[in-house]
């Protein structure tokens, strides 16, 4: 069991990072093994903050103070799968392509096989014995496959068709995609929990947020919100547009 949650601000010019922090402690019964937090903002540059330990330990004022942007993902670890080094804290990061951030909450059943594939398929380099960073590489590769200066919500919603088809397990995950979103799915069972919600801010424009359980979207003031259902995947561009694929 691990907590994850992502929020994207309609506001481009404000910052997340302290919205992701209180998520975290909103969260931080679902895994006290390490915490984590990436945003980005509008130009597309990533910026990082995670360690071992709880969120109020992790989350110093000073490193705080470094995260910027409009956009972000958080990361509760309690560890199922790999250890609890601190190179397995959560999100991991993939520069290519296009810059991809994750935070996974499941185990994945077929991790042997993935990490064949990633080796002897698509050459891609796994640096722990995270599943959750098989995960990402998996997902990274699928988005790989379309060569483009730059993806739409189509590329991305095939690219986590491939995920579905090759991944067995129990998943449900957030991504950032650098300059671009962020990317909410569950595994075809539905087994770990996800939800989206939206927030009317009083110029008319909509905050969005995916979370682990509703007490964070209460909390934050998120009155719409529902699960995402069992192999659905939604994507939250930073134009506030949201897509929904089943």
């Amino acid at each position: 069991m691990c907590g994850i949650l992502g929020i994207v601000l309609a506001d481009q010019a404000s910052n997340v990072a302290s919205e992701l922090y209180d998520g975290c402690l909103f969260l931080q019964h679902r895994g006290q093994d390490a915490a984590g937090i990436v945003t980005c903002g509008s130009r597309g540059r990533l910026y990082q903050c995670k360690g071992n330990g709880m969120a109020r330990d992790v989350f110093t004022q000073t490193k705080m103070s470094g995260l910027m942007g409009n956009m972000g993902i958080g990361h509760l670890r309690y560890p199922t799968a790999g250890s609890s080094a601190t190179s397995e804290a959560q999100p991991f990061y993939v520069n290519a392509p296009y810059g991809i951030s994750m935070s996974h909450n499941g185990n994945l059943v077929n991790a042997a096989e993935l990490s064949a594939y990633m080796d002897e398929k698509v050459h891609r380099h796994i640096n722990t014995d995270s599943d959750s960073e098989l995960l990402l590489n998996l997902f990274a590769s699928e988005l790989a496959v379309y060569d483009k200066k730059r993806v739409n919500n189509d590329d991305i919603f095939s690219a986590l068709k491939g995920v579905f088809e090759k991944v067995r397990g129990a998943y449900a995950c957030v991504a950032l995609l650098a300059g671009y979103g962020i990317i909410g799915f569950r595994d075809p069972n539905g087994i770990r929990p996800l939800l989206v919600g939206e927030r009317l801010r009083e110029d008319g424009t909509k905050d969005f947020m995916l979370a682990s359980e509703s007490v964070v979207l209460k909390a934050h003031n998120f009155k719409v919100y529902r699960d995402i259902l069992p192999g659905e995947a939604v994507i939250i561009p930073k134009d506030q547009i949201l897509f929904l694929m089943v």
